[in-house]
């Protein structure tokens, strides 16, 4: 029998696909799952080399609901080496009255397609490039389980198969030999609107912690669907984090056998070994689109759990659901307090941090329900365990202050530490603990001058002036802050050691904000050491250092002064001359 081959070309070729699928924010389950098992399918696999063109087959997906809907199509021919080396693409032309309407949609991924004879030909996971489309690319489920190679996102077709896409479709030939992209399955994020997201987006810089392909959903619409649904052709989701905030998404089951399930056709992130959670799924839609139709759906309670993150496919077991990190924040503005819990299911910096940020920011806006300028005091802690297993417990608390927006100025600063924490080798966060008290008036304070009392009056010490003090005496000066109008005085003392007598000298006033934090942390050990020298946003480091004859100076002092009742920023120094 003829088969078609398509030569890869060696040029990266990128699938830019905007639609989301939709998915609910699953609340309150932290144990194994309790329902009936599904009934297994345990396909066998159809071996690929036997498919010829105009083959007929028939397949399962859901578009409404938990119950699989049929659909039929034929063979098209088979792309070799069209996925990965050694595993082929199979070229399918479908038609049900949902596949007619939208084309092939995201969710469908993992669908399975069975030759005549009842076989498991393979999963669809690919649609045509150029747009909506009957014609699918299916992954081999002899492949399903073999993790060879890379995956090709975007498959290219010879000018043969192109002819017989337009031949068999009404797909022009020019269309078809686009090629092939593999059906996206980006995260979605309930719990978070989708201007929050687009904010958080905007604001986020140099940050990649948070999701590029995130969009928001909807919430949970208590109609959940039960483990019993994940069957070959039923609805599969998998998620990083759920609860407050979910992060998942939304394909098909291919096959289920002894509890066992394959799905997608093609990797969610690439995880490899993992601990994604499984979760079952209730479809609501299949919205079309000019680029592809995407299914919107309600994940269902944790059933399972996802440990493979394959180039063709996803896999896992149902039953026991991964241990998580919980991260829970609690907000207090005025008498209005709400605690919210996420819990983290794969334990990557990323996934942590990005759902610190937006536990934070969904509980904000929940409590405090509108744009916040004034100032909030943001606690943390966070629990984990060493690289020696040794457990650890890091605490810390700061103040913000904001013209635009808090949410987003204390958000990035949890998210922040988690991401560093997170990142040190050998460190497993457990937990995250945040909590933040919102204030109606704070100022932003800069250091604008240092003062000296001179025949009993205070007076501004300028940059080229010397201020002759004492060895073994105690130097008094003021920093003075002002910001918005507002002035206040912070009082300064330090000892000059007798150590420093004859030899020049500088005291340099730091506001907190200019101090930029915790910062990138090595080992735990030196995010102790971080935190127990954290200057907050609100105080003042005070830094002594006395000078070389080549200007090079040597710290002598330091001290911490505060807190004020605003942020601080600025630095300010004077010049000593010791006696």
């Amino acid at each position: 029998m003829q088969r078609l081959i398509a030569h890869r070309r060696g040029r990266a070729l990128a699938s830019l696909i905007t639609a989301g699928l939709g998915l609910a924010a699953v609340t309150g389950v932290t144990g194994t799952a309790q329902a009936a098992d599904p009934a297994g399918d345990c396909a066998t696999p159809y071996p690929i080399a036997d498919l010829a063109g105009g083959q007929p087959v028939t397949g399962l997906t859901v578009s409404h609901g938990t119950t699989p809907d049929g659909f039929t199509g034929e063979v098209l021919g088979v792309l070799d080496d069209g996925i990965a080396p050694d595993i082929d693409m199979v070229m399918v032309r479908l038609t049900s009255p949902e596949i007619d309407r939208v084309g092939i949609w995201q969710g469908m991924s993992g669908s399975p397609v069975y030759a005549a004879d009842g076989r498991l030909i393979g999963a669809v996971a690919y649609g045509l490039a150029m747009g909506a489309s009957p014609v699918a690319g299916v992954t081999p489920f002899a492949d399903m389980d073999d993790y060879l190679g890379n995956v090709a996102r975007r498959v290219t077709v010879d000018q043969a198969a192109a002819r017989t896409i337009a031949r068999h479709t009404d797909v022009s030939a020019a269309d078809a030999a686009e090629g092939f992209r593999q059906l996206p399955a980006p995260l979605g994020v309930a719990g978070v609107g989708a201007r929050q997201l687009e904010l958080a987006a905007d604001h986020a810089g140099k940050r990649t912690y948070l999701p590029r392909s995130a969009y928001a959903v909807g919430r949970a619409s208590g109609q959940a669907a039960g483990p019993e649904t994940v069957v070959a052709g039923g609805n599969l989701a998998a998620s990083l984090a759920y609860g407050d905030i979910t992060m998942a998404a939304i394909g098909t089951a291919t096959s289920v056998c002894d509890g066992r399930v394959v799905g997608f056709g093609h990797p969610l992130d690439h995880l490899g070994a993992t601990t994604l959670t499984l979760h079952p799924a209730d479809a609501i839609y299949v919205q079309e689109d000019l680029i592809a139709g995407f299914k919107l759906a309600n994940l269902g309670a944790p059933a399972g759990t996802i440990s493979q993150d394959r180039l063709t496919g996803i896999s896992g077991l149902l039953g026991p659901i991964p241990s998580t990190s919980d991260v829970t924040s609690t907000v207090t503005d005025g008498d209005r307090s709400r605690e919210g819990t996420s819990h983290v299911s794969v334990r990557t910096p990323d996934a942590l941090a990005s759902t610190t940020f937006y536990e934070f920011l969904a509980n904000h806006d929940r409590v405090v329900d509108g744009t916040v300028d004034g100032s909030e005091v943001a606690s943390w802690t966070v629990t984990g365990t060493g690289p020696d297993g040794t457990p650890f417990t890091l605490s810390s608390s700061n103040r913000y202050v904001s013209e635009w927006d808090l949410t987003y100025e204390v958000g990035f600063a949890l998210g922040d530490t988690v991401y560093y924490l997170a990142g040190i080798p050998g460190v497993t966060i457990t937990g995250v603990t945040t909590g933040v008290t919102v204030e109606d008036a704070a100022a932003a304070y800069r250091i604008s001058a240092l003062q000296r009392k001179v025949d009993g009056t205070w007076t501004a010490v300028t940059r080229r002036q010397s201020i002759p003090v004492r060895a073994g005496k105690t130097l008094t000066m003021r920093a003075v802050l002002s910001g918005g109008g507002l002035h206040t005085t912070v009082p300064i003392s330090v000892r000059i050691p007798r150590s420093m007598a004859g030899t020049p000298g500088i005291l340099e006033v730091t506001g907190g904000q200019y101090l930029g934090g915790l910062g990138p942390m090595a080992t735990i050990e030196q995010a102790k050491k971080a935190v127990a020298n954290l200057v907050r946003n609100d105080q003042l480091k005070v830094s002594l250092m006395s000078l070389s004859k080549r200007g090079r100076g040597t710290p002598v002092s330091s001290q911490v002064l505060g807190p004020v009742d605003g942020v601080v920023s600025g630095n300010r120094s004077a010049q000593l001359m010791v006696r």
